[in-house]
């Protein structure tokens, strides 16, 4: 299912484009300067824009690739503490869990593992910013 998702973004993103190319074509031959300058800003920002969907959607499959490597081993963390009903760890239980996590990734060195075992437990805590570095440092760190 998500991938018939990323498929209708990739699709869309190159419409969107198409689109903005030849809008910007269209402002610019108009000649006046601040249609000029409007067409010279979407053929600035459009492949801006592109490069960011592009870099989430590299993201997204380079976890979900670890991710399911490490749930075919059996590495994933374990549910350990009551949720709340959003599915997040319970704000009493998360530094302790994080601490824990952190732990490892300092024992571990280099592993991806741990880094994104790191992630998984940032992100059920709510800190998603955190997460995503971590997992983003798994991803590295697998490619290596």
């Amino acid at each position: 299912m998500s991938r018939i998702g990323v498929a209708l973004m990739a699709a869309a993103l190159l419409v969107y484009l198409a689109v903005a190319i030849w809008l910007a074509v269209m402002f610019i031959s108009v000649g006046t300067p601040v249609s000029i300058g409007m067409g010279i800003t979407l053929l600035v920002l459009a492949p801006i824009g592109a490069w960011a969907l592009v870099r989430e959607m590299m993201f997204g499959f380079g976890a979900d690739r670890l991710g399911r490597l490490l749930d075919a081993e059996g590495g994933m963390p374990p549910v350990e503490t009551e949720l709340t009903p959003s599915g997040r760890i319970a704000r009493a239980d998360a530094d302790p869990l994080i601490a824990r996590y952190t732990a490892e990734v300092d024992a571990a060195g280099d592993d991806w593992r741990a880094r994104y075992r790191l992630g998984v437990v940032q992100d059920a805590a709510g800190r998603r910013k955190d997460a995503r570095a971590s997992i983003r440092e798994a991803i590295r760190l697998a490619r290596r």
